[in-house]
Formats: C-alpha cells, structure tokens, sequence
C-alpha cells in the first residue's frame, strides 16, 4: 500500500521553479507531509524571518540555506531569488506563519518570479483566514478579505466608509495591542446589532472562538486582560440589503429629524434598528435636502 509520503514524493518537482509553501499558524503538527518533502528537496529557502523558519525547520531535521524576503526588502531580494533559479534550483517562498502572500510577504515575490519567466507552484496548508471561516457559521457563505486595517483612528475610519453597505461576511487581522480599538471602531462604523467572531490564537494552547455582537465585542475583550493577548480574527456580518440602503428607516428618520441635527438622528436610529450608524447618517441627510426643498 502506498504512504501517504509516497504520495507526495511520487509529484513531480521540477528545477528552476518557486514553490510557495503555507506552514503552521500555531501548531507545528499541522505542516503537511508535502511540505516537509519540498522544504527538504528545495535548493534554499526564502523566509520572512529566517530565525523563525530556522527553528521550524530544526523542528523537523531539514538544514537549508536561507534567504530573508520581508515586507521591508522583497522587491530587492526578489531579484537574488530569480538569480537561484537561473542557475537551475529549486526555491521555497514561506512566511511565519500560514500562507505566503495572504497578509504576508510572497506576493512581490511571486509576481516577480512570472515576470522573470518562472514557474511558481503553491502548496496549500494553514490559513488562519480559512481556519476562522470554517468555524464562524452558514452567515459567512460568501465573504471578502481585508486583512489588517490602518493603525491610525482617522484612517482606519476612512478603510471602513466604503465597506459599510458591503453585504458579505468581511474578514479582518488584527493585533492584540489593537484589538479592543478596533472591534470598537468596526461597532461605530457598522452598527451594533452584526454578528462578529472572534477567533483569537487559532491552533494554538490558549486558542478561543466567541461569537456575539459588534456592541458586546469591546466588553468581552475588556472582561479578562487574556482575552486581548494574542494574534486575532475577526469575522463580521455583511451588512443586509435593507439595512445597507436605510430605506426602511425612513420613517423613523423624518420623526427624528423633526426634534434633532442630522447626526443625532442616525446615532438614535442606530441605536434603535442596530443598522449602520453610517448608512443611517447617508440617508438622514438625503431625507433633510428632501425636505428641505420641499419647502
């Protein structure tokens, strides 16, 4: 009978090629037997940290020359990695975790790599976005990856604007010294009443999956300091038609902008349909030039 590492080997693999490689987000033993065979085949390795990846590959008996290829050098060192494969070897593109490429070095990289003539040939693995989709629920049918969201409040504001009518499950990274900010400014910028998972250290000893609202978010995470320690996940609800346009608000919109501005209405609607406080504020101030011609 043949083993499953038989399996693997039987592929061919051929020279001159890049293979990317997705390794484990948390847990070691979850590498494929195929990428331990090409990360042991491979000529040399390019790695977002290569004391990271010197580790793993210590883990498991494989000793490769390694190429650093991160956020802050890929372009250039894309150029000595095609050089590798002119002279005939065999590359391996991984990250430190997951996927290459998904919120990750690798795609510089690979895009270089066809530019150059190249072949490149991914090995599929962990991905903390796929392991978190598969946990979250039949409300993540369709859904759209935005990964890490900006630093500052003004921009990261300005990323949510054009998301806020979106109407697939969105799926966000974050880190933990953000985490409370940002559940809170995806709470302001959606409105409170969307289904939000959290899935925080996946794969890993201290791994937790919570589902609740994007209102009760910032609580939970504010209940236990452990809760904010670790990288996270987060998959948010899309927004429903209806509640995306606001047009089934407008009649409780005119009754609250007879006694309050503009702002106020949307921030009281908001609070009483969970619809987004930004559609809500849209169509307010559509609903108040209405009016206002009419008169």
């Amino acid at each position: 009978m043949t083993s499953l590492l038989e399996l693997a080997q039987a592929q061919q693999y051929p020279a001159a090629t890049l293979y990317v490689v997705a390794t484990p987000i948390g847990n070691l033993a979850d590498i494929t037997l195929r990428a331990l065979h090409v990360l042991g085949l491979v000529d040399r390795i390019a790695a977002e940290d290569t004391r990271n990846t010197g580790q793993l590959l210590t883990r498991y008996g494989i000793s490769k020359p390694l190429i650093a290829v991160h956020e802050h050098n890929e372009r250039e060192a894309a150029q000595r990695v095609i050089d590798f494969l002119r002279a005939g070897e065999r590359v391996a593109c991984v990250s430190d975790a997951g996927t290459p490429g998904i919120s990750d070095p690798g795609a510089k990289l690979v895009d270089a790599v066809r530019e150059a003539g190249f072949q490149v040939v991914p090995l599929p693995g962990a991905s903390a976005l796929a392991t978190a989709l598969s946990a979250a629920g039949d409300w993540v049918a369709t859904f759209t990856f935005v990964g890490f969201l900006p630093p500052k409040p003004k921009q990261r504001a300005s990323a949510l604007q054009p998301l806020v009518a979106h109407e697939h499950a969105m799926v966000f990274y974050e880190a933990p010294h953000r985490i409370v900010e940002t559940v809170q400014a995806l709470a302001d910028a959606f409105g409170p009443g969307r289904r939000l998972l959290i899935a925080r250290e996946i794969t890993k000893l201290h791994e937790s999956l919570h589902r609740c609202t994007l209102a009760e978010g910032p609580a939970w995470l504010a209940e236990d300091a452990n809760r904010q320690r670790g990288e996270f996940v987060l998959v948010v609800e899309g927004a429903h038609a209806a509640a995306a346009s606001g047009e089934d608000h407008d009649a409780l919109l005119r009754v609250l902008l007879q006694e309050v501005p503009v702002k106020s209405a949307a921030k009281l609607a908001a609070a009483l349909t969970g619809a987004s406080r930004n559609a809500l504020y849209t169509r307010a101030l559509e609903l108040k030039g209405e009016e206002e011609e009419g008169d």
